[in-house]
């Protein structure tokens, strides 16, 4: 496996900070098929020498059920670590393994691909976009699920949210494009 771990902390801040390095974009990368269209058509379009493949992963502690029960002052009878390191192990692993696909896509899409993952501290948008701080994109493609409607409203958009907060060009492939474009390394 040759990806490697980032955090927030890690960040050199937005802008380049060396301006004279070849340029380089980062492709968000969660194992959906909108991810994987994401790919395809940075592969297709864009030209950087250097792409990071990035898979943003959540810990355990922090999914959403288990912070709702403490905030709730639930607190478990028995000590607990052991089995929620396990798991987050577990999930790292996983995140590793959906990453290594991305970046064994990205490749066959002809880019110079390297997988990083980016552990979810709040949110995942917040995740993605200080991954592109920390490692001095130029560039952020990301797909998006094409909820509409209800749902749409129910449901925030992660790549809206990266539009929003990214101090970066963003590259957007909707989930709308039906047509996977052909791929010429």
């Amino acid at each position: 496996m040759d990806s490697r771990s980032i955090s927030a902390a890690s960040r050199p801040g937005p802008g380049r900070a060396d301006p004279g390095r070849a340029q380089a974009l980062m492709i968000a990368f969660d194992g959906s098929p909108n991810a994987e269209r994401a790919v395809v058509y940075a592969g297709q379009f864009l030209r950087a020498p250097i792409a990071h493949v990035v898979t943003a992963w959540q810990p355990g502690a922090l999914s959403p059920t288990r912070m709702s029960t403490l905030s709730a002052g639930i607190q478990p009878f028995v000590d607990t670590a052991p089995l929620e390191i396990e798991v987050d192990d577990s999930l790292r692993e996983e995140a590793a393994e959906i990453n290594a696909r991305g970046v064994a896509m990205a490749r066959d899409a002809g880019l110079e691909a390297t997988g990083t993952l980016v552990e979810v501290e709040s949110t995942v948008w917040g995740a993605l976009v200080a991954a592109a701080d920390a490692l001095d994109v130029d560039l952020l493609v990301t797909g998006t699920r094409g909820d509409t409607g209800l749902k749409a409203l129910l449901h925030s958009s992660v790549a809206e949210r990266v539009l929003r907060h990214c101090h970066r060009p963003v590259f957007i492939v909707p989930a709308s494009c039906d047509q996977q474009p052909s791929v010429t390394p």
